[in-house]
């Protein structure tokens, strides 16, 4: 069977479109192939700048020939209905068989396509995956009409068995499928011709190109880090800027160098954000004193001084990148000195949103629901607000202009700088946090109750505006934020009523209160009610990668604090466990009888079977074993459930397990003897009510 090799060569690709493409380019060709009839062993997709590639091993070398009979209607049927099955199978009257039926006569067809060799299919295939290709952003050039991200130069699509390397013989608006490709654009000359994918790829090495980029990115790491360890230096890892600049070059040859003195004294991250954003260099610390004072940059070429040429010149541009970033420093510190009061008055002309008003209106919404949330978490309501206050400042500096993912961590340099307490200073730099499911979860409390009352201003605003999230769309983040207020509140153990958060919130944006006389104004309640449901699905989201179904936490949903995320999550957790184990599961089976006993009774009798059940009329030693084990539970649950010590109230009800067990294998609980079938009911109804004050087990499947 024959291995594919196709390159589709091109000018520079963005770094930032490489893997999706090699996925693209990987799955467009191989479902082709395969929806023709074509089989395959397995699929490797490469890329580099400017090419991207496939290797496909064991393709077959044919599709089958396919015979498929399709029935149609009824030869008595309807002219139009006749000419719709001629057109879906494409054949004509006189080629449809006429075949007897249970009703009557029908028509058939008969439809037969031969094998086809692997080379057309491909062709086909190839064609209309590089017409069709997804870029994000394409572009035509010169006379054609070919849309491609740059410029396409050329195709290489060779099929490789026994008897040699074939060319696929093939052309895309005047570009033919060879078997030759180009190495490194400086480091070699000339097109070359492989004869497989092995050939290939040890060809463009000896051209200076190594294909995968995975290999890109360990030889740049490994080659940086000796760098500098030869410095006494170590690098600071930036796992998507490694990945950016493998996509930038053929032949990485990592340069070290270091940062001029004079810009030492700026903040790490200042450093870190501007030689990576501006320049894609790679951050080098002093372990000694902590500071970044080195960088390594990557070139896609040798030189014969080393690279000390282009060392040179990139240092010449850190140098005026770096002023500027001291420049926006120095500047910012002499505002954040006097008080930051030129950004509070700034933040009034910053508008937040349009329904929402400015950045202003919105600092005041969040300082005075600090205030609220503060002793919740342990945090001074003082502090609480006047770090709501300062935490957005930055907004308006120079430093966050040029460099927006800064905003929050320049806030607490000026914060300091302003002699602010570190309590207030931290929570401008985690008001923001946590950004996203692995971003670390602030414990200060004044960071936690500044950054609670951030998202949940978030998100009651954009609820009382109507702007929810549907679909797949989120444009301002909201399930994040609510992610952000589920992680803050389980991380901190902090234990609120959310809707009472949000009917605190909601009349800060003008609407009415829950608590008015006027029974139209419930606005807020709508509000806060439908966004609880939204922080309930939010959860589910979050507790199924702890491996907590979705049911579990409908069980625990049913009871009362469900909008208590720390007792719900204890309450579900405990639930959980308990189903995890021989007794709790069985206890759960036994629930379910009892209750669809009791609920069939109750539904078929008319009246309701929960007036108590007697020991008295017990007739047998598993009845009377019954009674004794519900009353020692109903004690401990309820004693448990006090204390919110859900784990043992759950030991408690799965404890219940054998006796009921027990029960119903030894009693006939629709018995001909009235008495004992009420009171028999009646122990199921005690049954039901003792488990369902834990959990609302009626909502488990299964």
């Amino acid at each position: 069977m024959p291995d594919l090799l196709i390159e589709l060569f091109s000018e520079e690709i963005p770094a930032r479109m490489q893997a999706r493409a090699r996925e693209d380019l990987k799955k467009l060709v191989t479902d082709g192939l395969v929806e023709a009839g074509l089989t395959y062993a397995s699929a490797g997709a490469f890329s580099t700048p400017r090419r991207l590639t496939l290797s496909i091993d064991s393709l077959s070398a044919e599709s089958r020939a396919v015979r498929e009979e399709r029935k149609g209607p009824a030869t008595t049927a309807p002219q139009p209905a006749i000419d719709g099955f001629l057109r879906s199978t494409g054949m004509t009257l006189e080629k449809l068989e006429r075949r007897a039926d249970k009703k009557g006569e029908v028509f058939y067809a008969v439809i037969e396509r031969p094998g086809r060799a692997a080379p057309q299919i491909i062709a086909e295939v190839l064609e209309a995956t590089i017409r069709n290709f997804p870029w994000p952003k394409s572009m035509r050039w010169g006379a054609g009409q070919l849309r491609w991200v740059r410029p396409l130069h050329s195709i290489l699509c060779l099929l490789v068995d026994e008897a040699g390397a074939h060319v696929v013989p093939m052309s895309v608006d005047g570009i033919t499928a060879s078997n030759t490709t180009e190495g490194h654009r400086f480091l070699s000359s000339g097109r070359f011709a492989v004869h497989s994918f092995d050939d290939y790829t040890t060809k463009l090495k000896h051209a200076h190109v190594i294909l995968d980029s995975a290999e890109r990115e360990a030889a740049i790491w490994q080659t940086a880090q000796n760098l500098a360890f030869a410095a006494g230096m170590e690098m600071v890892e930036d796992r998507a800027l490694l990945t950016e600049v493998a996509g930038l070059v053929e032949w990485p040859v990592p340069l070290m160098g270091r940062i001029a003195d004079p810009f030492l004294t700026l903040p790490p991250e200042v450093l870190q954000t501007s030689m990576r954003e501006h320049q894609k260099f790679f951050s080098v610390r002093n372990p000694k004193t902590g500071r970044i004072e080195g960088f390594v940059t990557v070139a896609n070429t040798e030189t014969a001084d080393d690279g000390a040429t282009i060392l040179k010149g990139n240092q010449k541009v850190l140098t005026a990148r770096l002023s500027d970033a001291r420049f926006f420093w120095e500047n910012d510190l002499r505002v954040a000195k006097a008080g930051m009061g030129d950004w509070a008055e700034g933040l009034k002309s910053v508008t937040f949103h349009n329904k929402l008003g400015s950045q202003a209106d919105r600092v005041a919404r969040i300082a005075a629901l600090s205030r609220e949330i503060a002793p919740l978490v342990g945090a001074d309501p003082d502090q609480a607000e006047h770090a709501a206050r300062l935490a957005k400042l930055d907004l308006r500096s120079a430093m966050v202009g040029e460099f927006p993912e800064l905003q929050g961590l320049m806030g607490m340099y000026y914060a300091k700088a302003a002699g602010e307490a570190d309590a207030v200073a931290n929570a401008a730099r985690d008001h923001y946090s946590p950004l996203g499911p692995s971003d670390a979860v602030p414990t200060d409390p004044v960071s936690v109750a500044v950054a609670l009352a951030d998202k949940i201003d978030t998100l009651t605003g954009f609820w009382a505006i109507d702007e929810k999230p549907t679909g797949s769309k989120d444009p301002f983040a909201l399930r994040r934020a609510a992610l952000g207020v589920i992680r803050l509140v389980l991380g901190n153990g902090v234990r609120t009523s959310l809707t009472t958060l949000f009917n605190k919130s909601v009349p800060t944006f003008g609407l009415p209160t829950a608590a008015s006389d006027n029974e139209d104004d419930y606005t807020n309640l709508d509000i806060g009610l439908n966004l609880l449901a939204f922080f309930h699905d939010r959860l589910k989201v979050f507790l199924k990668d702890q491996n907590i179904r979705h049911d579990v936490i409908d069980a625990c949903l049913a009871m009362p604090g469900d909008d208590d995320l720390t007792l719900l999550v204890t309450r579900a957790r405990a639930l959980n466990t308990t189903l995890q184990t021989e007794d709790g599961a069985n206890l759960v089976a036994g629930f379910k009888r009892a209750n669809n006993i009791l609920t069939q009774a109750e539904a078929k009798d008319g009246v309701e079977y929960s007036f108590g059940a007697d020991p008295k009329f017990a007739e047998t030693d598993e009845e009377r074993a019954l009674f004794t084990a519900l009353d020692a539970a109903e004690a401990a649950i309820t004693h448990a459930m006090q204390a919110e010590d859900f784990g043992r109230a759950m030991q408690a009800m799965a404890g219940l397990r054998a006796p009921i067990d027990a029960f119903f294998t030894a009693v006939q609980i629709n018995t001909e003897n009235q008495i004992a079938r009420r009171n028999r009911l009646n122990l199921l109804h005690r049954i039901r009510s003792i488990c369902l004050s834990v959990a609302d087990l009626t909502r488990l499947e299964g």
